[in-house]
């Protein structure tokens, strides 16, 4: 009996990590010191949300949601990875997307997962119907207290263009003395993005390492490299910052491990 009850606490610990560790939504708060924002858009607040893979947290989605709206953003990332090829399931997503259009202006970037279940048109198509600004290779101006910045976004290269032509496109009518945000899904090329003379970035896809060590960080990343680099937090590359999301959910490795579920939450301050 005693071998018994020491099996059965074993195993309700197991599920209690589990648990925390894939439901317990944590938010990580920066505040970044930004020489070249409008002074107009100082204080401007960002939420980003990055590879969801149609992860579920509470009933439609209202314990994300609920996170989101009591930081009171101004402005919604959605970095890629929004749903899962393994477990398409766009309905249970856009439950989250319908809570964020409510809360701010949204908008949303391709991460490989969209472009390799080749559903793009149906997902862009729901999101744009939301009112989410779908951000495709192109440049949105976006105003805020009488100041303007660029947002701009990109595919994955997994569309075919390399991360390098992509930006070219998406910067083509871009005045270079305006500040400019980039959404994109891949961490890896922070040097490529602050060459495009991208300000501030933002992307996910290594999910924080999957599973994180204590000094040493992310274990694995998603090409099986271990101890990879980009995998959270705020990395400068030249006059880039670079915000890294650990992201929301998974895919074909269905446990994080210390590696809560990430809420990117941004404040911008002009010097």
């Amino acid at each position: 009996m005693k071998k018994l009850i020491k099996i059965i606490g074993a195993l309700v610990v197991l599920f209690v990590f589990y648990i925390a560790n894939n439901q317990w939504l944590q938010l990580s708060k920066h505040t970044l010191q930004v020489k070249t924002l409008p002074k107009e858009m100082n204080g401007l607040t960002i939420v980003q949300i990055s590879d969801l893979h149609d992860a579920k947290f509470g009933r439609h989605q209202q314990r994300l949601i609920e996170q989101v709206k009591k930081q009171k953003p101004d402005l919604i990332f959605l970095t890629g990875d929004l749903i899962d090829r393994n477990n398409y399931k766009l309905g249970r997503s856009l439950e989250a997307v319908d809570g964020f259009t409510k809360i701010a202006p949204t908008y949303f970037v391709d991460g490989n997962h969209e472009i390799s279940i080749n559903r793009v048109k149906e997902i862009h198509t729901a999101l744009q119907k939301r009112g989410v600004h779908v951000l495709n290779n192109e440049a949105e101006t976006f105003y805020y207290n009488g100041a303007r910045i660029q947002l701009i976004g990109i595919s994955d290269p997994l569309s075919g263009e390399t991360t390098e032509d992509m930006l070219a496109k998406a910067l083509v009518n871009v005045p270079q003395d305006q500040f400019k945000i980039l959404l994109a899904h891949r961490s890896e090329f922070g040097e490529k993005y602050a060459q495009a003379g991208i300000d501030l970035a933002y992307t996910g896809h290594a999910h924080g390492g999957q599973i994180r060590l204590p000094f040493l960080g992310g274990l694995v990343d998603h090409d099986a490299s271990l101890l990879p680099k980009h995998t959270e937090g705020i990395e400068q590359v030249e006059q880039l910052q670079h915000v890294i999301s650990r992201g929301l959910g998974n895919s074909l490795f269905p446990l994080r491990v210390f590696n809560r579920p990430e809420i990117v939450v941004t404040t911008l301050e002009s010097k």
